[in-house]
């Protein structure tokens, strides 16, 4: 297991306090607030250890206050109804006395009935694009500086883009992107793990893909994003530690705010999860 990965699970791991009342940490990694996928990701850990028997199959949250790294979160889980094939759960995220995120969630009892998808786009698998390390030899010298720390950085995700475009040019593109995405490390054989897992992941490059038809990425200073909610659906068992193709667009962007989706395939092309998400996308002077 890579030492990021080991960090990751280790960030996942609440603590437990009280009945239906959890602690997080953050990792002490530089960040001036809290990665939204970590406070998703650990919502969903708060409120899957208070489920027996049952899969999470969606989660919608708001986040309301950026995450303080240097601060423990503490989560708190509401029970609020355990029915006989579903069984729901609320939970609030609270730093200095205030509420920073609030998730629903649903569980459901593995059932088989009608069964389609759309098709996973046609995209070269991750074995015929460039490695991280590949991508990092390639453009580390030409990139911007806050570019080149970013991806200078040990990461528990690896991500292996179609195109890097949209960093190296000022050109309006279509809002499109579609990445590969894996840890760099084996993960545990629990499904619950793995839903949490993709959580986290499911923040990377979604907001980013709403800046494609502007000629922006989400390194520009003039630029002040945040994302405002997250919506997620499981569809299929999957493995966070395989490749799975994150597909994204962004049908709009407009009072401030972009809105995105995601489509998560596994390497046989099998919808796993979907995504959705608005985020704060604000003009500042600089």
């Amino acid at each position: 297991m890579s030492e990021a990965v080991d960090r990751l699970l280790t960030t996942l791991d609440l603590e437990p306090l009280e009945h239906n009342l959890f602690r997080g940490r953050s990792p002490q990694v530089g960040w001036q607030r809290v990665f939204g996928g970590q406070v998703v990701g650990q919502a969903l850990v708060a409120a899957s250890r208070t489920v027996t028997d049952r899969a999470v199959h969606s989660l919608h949250g708001y986040f309301m206050r950026p995450g303080d790294p240097a601060v423990p979160i503490v989560y708190e889980v509401d029970r609020i109804r355990d029915g006989r094939s579903f069984a729901t759960r609320r939970v609030v995220a609270i730093q200095h006395g205030q509420a920073i995120f609030s998730m629903s969630a649903s569980f459901q009892v593995p059932e088989t009935a009608l069964d389609h998808q759309i098709a996973a786009p046609d995209v070269p698998a991750p074995e015929d694009l460039p490695s991280e390390k590949e991508l990092r030899d390639r453009f580390i010298d030409v990139a911007p500086e806050n570019v080149r720390r970013y991806w200078e950085r040990e990461r528990p995700i690896e991500m292996r883009p179609l195109t890097m475009e949209h960093y190296f040019t000022r050109e309006k593109l279509e809002p499109v992107q579609n990445v590969w995405i894996r840890t760099t490390g084996p993960l545990p054989d629990d499904a619950d793990i793995h839903h949490c897992v993709l959580a986290y992941a499911s923040d990377m490059t979604l907001l980013d893909t709403a800046l494609f038809a502007h000629g922006r990425s989400v390194f520009d200073k003039d630029l002040q994003l945040a994302s405002l909610d997250h919506a997620m659906w499981f569809h299929r068992p999957f493995r966070a530690d395989d490749w799975l193709l994150y597909s994204q667009d962004s049908p709009n962007t407009s009072g401030a705010r972009g809105f995105t989706r995601g489509s998560i395939y596994d390497r046989a092309g099998r919808l796993v999860a979907s995504v959705a998400q608005e985020g704060l996308i604000r003009l500042r002077d600089v």
